[in-house]
């Protein structure tokens, strides 16, 4: 009899799920890393990388998760293809020396459907800490695909002279825009 009641009891309580982490490799169709800059002033020239590749990892659970992306530099699109070709020489990206762009986090604090996330970007050789704020974190089955999905808007500022990029400063702006729309495929 006391065991009938104890098995009561426990069926009783509520049942916890314990919610693994979910690791998720980029879809590089559906993957674009955004760019704006000031061009002398006048106007704001927006450019992407049309090549990336990566990892997210996210444990709901702990409220963490984790980054890693890389951009091939020889990717760069503005829509013109001189100044494309300029961008990857020597005044800009050096595509030859440093043709990655990789972004690890350190540190991601999740919060529902968005996110903090502490990083390292690696550019032109140069490596320093960026923060992006992950504003929209979207999940489910992809109507499509049928594959669990995930898709991630992010946004961050660099200085580009703090890589070493300082070709045409201060006509040129420094301060660069970033977006990353991105979106995942459950491993």
């Amino acid at each position: 009899m006391r065991k009938l009641i104890l098995v009561g009891m426990l069926a009783s309580l509520p049942v916890v799920a314990s919610a693994a982490p979910e690791f998720f490799t980029l879809d590089p169709t559906h993957t674009y890393p955004h760019f704006a800059i000031s061009h002398l002033g006048f106007s704001t020239m927006d450019g992407r990388f049309d090549q990336t590749s990566g990892k997210v990892m996210i444990d709901r659970e702990n409220k963490t998760g984790s980054v890693e992306v890389k951009i091939a530099a020889v990717s760069v699109s503005t829509g013109f293809q001189k100044r494309d070709d300029h961008l990857r020489s020597a005044d800009f990206l050096n595509v030859t020396e440093f043709p990655d762009i990789t972004y690890k986090s350190t540190k991601v604090a999740l919060k529902d459907k968005e996110a903090t996330v502490e990083g390292t970007l690696t550019m032109m050789g140069v490596s320093k800490p960026v923060t992006l704020k992950v504003s929209a974190i979207n999940c489910g089955e992809n109507p499509m695909s049928k594959k669990h999905t995930c898709g991630f808007r992010a946004e961050g500022k660099i200085k580009r002279s703090d890589f070493g990029i300082k070709y045409g400063l201060p006509a040129v702006g420094d301060d660069m825009e970033l977006w990353f729309e991105a979106e995942g495929l459950r491993d």
